[in-house]
């Protein structure tokens, strides 16, 4: 698989890199492909390499001693992440990257990009945008896991993933997604994933599949969000 360094400026981190350090960042990284439910890293190992998705969507998931999981994003393409170790050398990953269907990226020394950073003032504001982003939405995700009661807390999760990896068809949206994977995203239990999405099927809120839920009625979930129905 070849990639086009042009097509490097579709990542928010590079929109303003010109077609100079795009070549060079393909030059210097390393395509690495891995099937579906692998790793490109594990929580705990050095942070060596940033990434950038080419193909695929990948889950960034931290676990607890007791083997826990929560999903705290899901990457689409042509989105950077694992940039940790561009900002601090010692770095290790706090969470592991799984690939949730086959999928590509370039894999970036984290030294380049440190190299790089000390002369182009777009890459710093760029990975300062980045991280922001996270805290921002970390910091919402645990305002709503500590006062949001769990229907209302599944709503906001699903409507967050849509805006991320959602595929829109005919008025439509659909998250390419399993019930599990909406419970680590939530901080829910499996079983109050399903029987939340089951009530909301009922409703002709949603429609569920193998590894997917599709928002038949996208409104009706941003109404439980916003708590419109308690109201």
């Amino acid at each position: 698989m070849k990639i086009n360094p042009a097509d490097l400026n579709q990542v928010n981190v590079l929109k303003e890199a010109p077609l100079e350090d795009l070549n060079l960042l393909v030059e210097k990284s390393i395509l690495r492909s891995v099937e579906e439910d692998s790793f490109y890293f594990f929580q705990g190992d050095p942070a060596k390499y940033a990434y950038i998705l080419v193909t695929g969507r990948v889950k960034l998931v931290q676990s607890n001693p007791a083997g826990q999981q929560v999903n705290l994003r899901t990457i689409k393409q042509w989105e950077m992440f694992a940039a940790l170790g561009a900002i601090r050398p010692d770095a290790t990953y706090p969470v592991a990257a799984q690939a949730l269907e086959p999928s590509s990226a370039l894999a970036i020394e984290s030294s380049l990009l440190r190299e790089m950073m000390q002369t182009r003032p777009y890459l710093n504001f760029g990975l300062m945008q980045l991280m922001t982003g996270y805290i921002q939405e970390m910091q919402e995700r645990y305002r709503e896991l500590a006062t949001e009661k769990v229907e209302r807390r599944l709503a906001l999760t699903i409507l967050r993933l849509a805006s991320q990896i959602g595929i829109k068809s005919q008025g439509q949206i659909e998250l390419p997604l399993s019930q599990q994977d909406i419970a680590e995203a939530s901080g829910s239990t499996i079983y109050t994933v399903s029987r939340t999405l089951s009530e909301w099927e009922k409703r002709g809120l949603i429609e569920t599949g193998r590894g997917r839920i599709v928002m038949r009625n996208p409104h009706g979930l941003v109404e439980i969000a916003e708590g419109a129905e308690s109201a």
